[in-house]
Formats: structure tokens, C-alpha cells, sequence
């Protein structure tokens, strides 16, 4: 038995995502990890250390939670988080925060000062403020680059799903005689070239910008410079966003949490609530286990994601990783989303059906990681 810790920045990465920006978010996710270790190393308990690497993400934009948070089709932040404290079976969560600095610390006073787990909007608003925690202007939140997301997806009428990308048939290039977008199979994270060739779906131009991009040994569909006929979800690829980040730990008591954060879906409809807040979705945390997920909310809810990895445990008696696998190669819709997730056992997991995931995890043992793709 011993600690292990990971963290997560979302599921689903923009295949063509400038280098620059997979560094940037791996930056960030490896000084949290740094973070997370030397705190568990000076005996921090499971829930202080993933409200702390939580509250770090949520401090800095370049994921959706917090700061740099998605904009609803009103141009509001509606942000939501929970917390889980698994040795104590406690948990908290809030949705439909505007002003709150880090809206996980907020789910963290819900389950340590309230009779209640969930409080939203103009209800969670007001115990934020009688418990004294940091209210900022709305504006700390939206960053240009979300504005101009945001007048993007309302251009085409479309809510925008982030970065996934699913391991299905997807539109590229230019439109065929029918005015619809011809496809191209996207398995193992490798477009299939000859199919776009089959189809015409490219100009040899077009083509001739295409390139695989060699990641840490892991081949991706990529191109040279932009290119805007690429859609998902009837939207460019290149204008998703990263989204929900999270946190779960095991200490060197076997005491597990888990905590998740986001701004949700940009262009969504004011009101709607993801995953992230919902306990035995996209958070969980017991005896046995700490479950973050990510992802496609819906899908994740619908899936009961995080319980799921626990019951599997207990009932099934199934390692992390046996549980992990079956819930996002069975129980998830394919291209919908991923997790991270640590035993009792100081064990580590993650999975995910997407074009990638952002993730950080290392454990006392000595295993160390972080990536993005498979």
C-alpha cells in the first residue's frame, strides 16, 4: 500500500493541436502533479490534496473550470464542481456559480458546513458569500479567446463539445454533389488516409497538409497550418476547447477522494448542468476507490460513470484497471469521454474512448506519467 495521485484536464484533444498548447497543458498538469506528490509526501490527507490541485486549475485558464471557464449562449460562466471524501463517505457539490474564485472549495464547504450535498445557483451564491469565500467579478472568468469561441459556435448554431474527437465516421473536406460533408473512419487514433482518398474527401493540395504527428511514440492525424473543412459536431475541430479538469487521490492511509471542476459546454443552454457536479457520474470516491470523469456530461451521467468503476470492485471483485476498462469499452458511448481513477491499494488508472486525454498520475511506487494520447 502506498499514495498515487492523478489529474486530469479533459477528455478529447483537437488532434491538430499546436505543440505549443500540448506543452502548455502539460506544463500545468506536471506542476500540479509536483504539487499533489509533496504534499501527500508531508502526510496530507486524500481530501486536502485533490481540493488543492483542483483550486490550482481552477486558478489558471488554460482548461475549463474556473478561470477561462466556457461561456454559456447568454455569454455567462455557469460553473460547476464536487468533492468526495471516500474514508468518510461525505461529499458536496455546486452548480451555476458566476462569482465564486474556485467554485470546488465552495462543493468542499457544502459537504463540511451544510446538511446538505448539492446547492446551485442563486442558493449556492449566497452561502458562498455568508461562508466568507472569494468572490471575484464575472469577468475574472471570460477570457477573449472563449468570447470568440463562444460567437463561433453561435455562427453555425451548434454547442461545442471541446476537443473530442470519437473513433467514428467524422466530416472532412469539402462537400460531395449531395451538399453533405464526406466522411473518413478515425479507429485506434489514426485518420485513415486511403479512405480519404477513396472518397475525394481532400484536393491533393489539402492532402499534401496533412501529416502524422509522432507524440512520445503515438502516431495522430495532424495538419500544417489550419484546416477549417476538418468538423466535428458541425463545427471546425481547431475551435473546441479543453474542459473538465480533476483530481483523485490515495494517501498513505488508503483514504481516497476524488474532486472534478468545469465551466461546461460553450454556446450551452443556461440552466444545464453537466456530470461534473453529480456524485456516482463524474465524481465518486469510497473505501475501495476514487473515480474523476470527463467527458460528454449526458454520456457520463447516463453511464453513472464513477459508481460504476466502484461497484465493479466491490461486487465483481475486479482490479482498478479491469473496472476502468469495462466501464469506458462498455458502459460509455464510444468518443464520449475518459477518467482517472486510484485504488486503496495505492494503485493507478485512466481510460478514455477519445481522440485523447489530458492526465498527469504518479504513485509511491514510482510509476510517473504525462500525456495526452494513447
Amino acid at each position: 500500500m502506498g499514495w498515487a495521485i492523478a489529474v486530469h484536464g479533459g477528455a478529447g484533444v483537437d488532434p491538430c493541436l499546436p505543440m505549443e498548447r500540448q506543452q502548455e497543458a502539460k506544463d500545468l498538469l506536471l506542476h500540479c502533479l509536483n504539487l499533489g506528490v509533496s504534499a501527500l509526501k508531508a502526510s496530507l490527507p486524500a481530501i486536502d490534496v485533490v481540493e488543492l490541485l483542483v483550486r490550482e486549475l481552477e486558478t489558471n485558464p488554460v482548461f475549463n473550470s474556473g478561470r477561462g471557464s466556457a461561456l454559456s449562449a447568454k455569454g455567462t460562466v455557469e460553473m460547476e464542481a464536487s468533492i468526495m471524501d471516500g474514508f468518510r463517505n461525505k461529499c458536496g457539490a455546486v452548480s451555476g456559480l458566476s462569482t465564486v474564485k474556485n467554485p470546488i472549495s465552495l462543493a468542499r464547504l457544502v459537504m463540511e458546513k451544510s446538511p446538505h450535498v448539492y446547492l446551485a445557483f442563486n442558493g449556492a451564491e449566497e452561502f458562498a458569500r455568508a461562508q466568507g469565500v472569494e468572490i471575484v467579478d464575472t469577468n475574472y472568468f471570460i477570457t477573449a479567446e472563449n468570447k470568440e469561441r463562444l460567437e463561433q459556435a453561435k455562427s453555425v448554431n451548434s454547442i461545442q463539445f471541446d476537443y473530442r474527437l470519437p473513433e467514428s465516421e467524422n466530416a472532412v473536406g469539402q462537400p460531395t454533389e449531395n451538399g453533405l460533408l464526406p466522411t473518413v473512419k478515425i479507429h485506434a487514433n489514426v485518420v485513415a488516409f486511403d479512405k480519404i482518398l477513396q472518397n475525394g474527401a481532400l484536393s491533393e493540395k489539402e492532402l499534401s497538409s496533412l501529416e502524422s504527428c509522432i507524440q512520445n511514440g503515438d502516431k495522430m492525424p495532424c495538419r500544417k497550418g489550419m484546416l477549417p473543412d476538418f468538423q466535428m459536431n458541425g463545427v471546425p475541430i481547431n475551435i473546441y476547447e479543453p474542459e473538465t479538469v480533476g483530481c483523485v487521490v490515495v494517501d498513505s492511509e488508503g483514504h481516497c477522494a476524488s474532486a472534478t471542476s468545469t465551466g461546461g459546454l460553450i454556446n450551452k443552454m443556461s440552466g444545464r448542468i453537466g456530470d461534473s457536479p453529480i456524485i456516482g457520474a463524474g465524481t465518486y470516491a469510497n473505501g475501495m476507490c476514487a473515480v474523476s470523469a470527463t467527458g460528454e456530461g449526458e454520456a457520463i451521467i447516463r453511464a453513472t460513470v464513477g459508481r460504476d468503476v466502484a461497484a465493479l470492485m466491490e461486487y465483481k471483485g475486479l482490479s482498478l484497471q479491469e473496472s476502468v476498462d469495462f466501464v469506458i469499452n462498455k458502459r460509455l458511448e464510444d468518443g464520449k469521454g475518459g477518467l482517472i481513477a486510484v485504488s486503496s491499494n495505492g494503485e493507478v488508472a485512466a481510460g478514455f474512448n477519445t481522440s485523447g486525454m489530458f492526465r498527469a498520475c504518479a504513485t509511491e511506487e514510482g510509476y510517473f506519467e504525462v500525456g495526452i494520447w494513447q
